[in-house]
């Protein structure tokens, strides 16, 4: 465009320069774009590949849309690239909800020592995966059959269509857990949003709060992964020095008092 000759000089950048420190700015702080932005729109029409390009965009990524696997370009299970970019995003969601729950509970768990059995017999100065591997066998698989239980019942397209929601391989959306109001024995709390602190909430303000989940479930998995390595490898993770270690091996929970039918010992 041509230069405004009513401008001085040093206000031909400032434009440039509000836009970079805005972007910075809501990087630095882990918040969603201004709201009414370009890319919320484009988020809403985008499809396929599209969709996880424009969602990059919205989180303000330093690198912008990284995919050195090419992942989104492929065809799971032959049934098309928008399912298969439905599972991707469902399956980071629930990874970095799963990491967040982990992260939290390797704090609490080195910290706090429940009263109640078998727990209160396990020490509290000991690694996390050390504290699993002392659980009797009966706990690890109620934990394990709870955790499929959460996974059926997520999954369901009989339970989905009671919320309105379709499968997010089929249309769905990525993210959503149907509540426990359709269970037959009354729960008093809900897994996603126990507190109902988004009942009601704008689509606007859902769509944030999904943003600053998947960011903070990223950091989780990584911090996640560096409690583990540093409680198998001392001096792994310097920051992580005054943990404890773990003979063991973190990635195979089942090698210690819990062996599945079929497999050695």
């Amino acid at each position: 465009a041509p230069r405004d000759p009513k401008l001085p000089p040093s206000d031909l950048h400032r434009p440039h320069m509000l836009s970079l420190s805005t972007s910075a700015l809501g990087l630095a702080h882990g918040v969603a774009p201004p709201r009414g932005s370009p890319s919320i729109s484009m988020m809403a029409k985008a499809t396929g590949k599209d969709t996880l390009i424009a969602l990059a965009e919205e989180q303000q990524i330093p690198m912008g849309f990284w995919d050195p696997l090419k992942l989104a370009d492929k065809d799971f299970w032959s049934e098309g690239n928008d399912a298969t970019v439905g599972w991707l995003r469902h399956a980071e969601i629930k990874h970095g909800r799963v990491a967040m729950a982990a992260f939290v509970g390797y704090c609490v768990q080195s910290n706090v020592h429940f009263p109640w059995a078998p727990f209160n017999s396990i020490p509290t100065n000991i690694a996390p995966a050390e504290q699993w591997a002392q659980l009797p066998e009966a706990a690890k698989w109620q934990i394990i059959l709870f955790v499929g239980f959460l996974e059926v019942y997520s999954e369901h397209s009989f339970i989905l269509e009671k919320y309105g929601q379709k499968h997010y391989m089929k249309g769905g959306k990525p993210g959503f857990f149907p509540d426990f109001d359709t269970m037959v024995h009354p729960v008093p709390l809900n897994l996603w949003d126990p507190l109902k602190a988004y009942k009601g909430a704008s689509a606007e303000r859902k769509a944030d709060g999904l943003l600053k989940e998947v960011n903070n479930g990223r950091l989780a998995m990584i911090g996640i992964m560096g409690f583990c390595a540093e409680a198998r490898v001392p001096g792994a993770v310097p920051a992580l020095s005054n943990i404890a270690h773990y003979a063991g091996d973190p990635m195979a929970p089942f090698a210690a008092n819990f062996h599945l039918p079929g497999f050695a010992s």
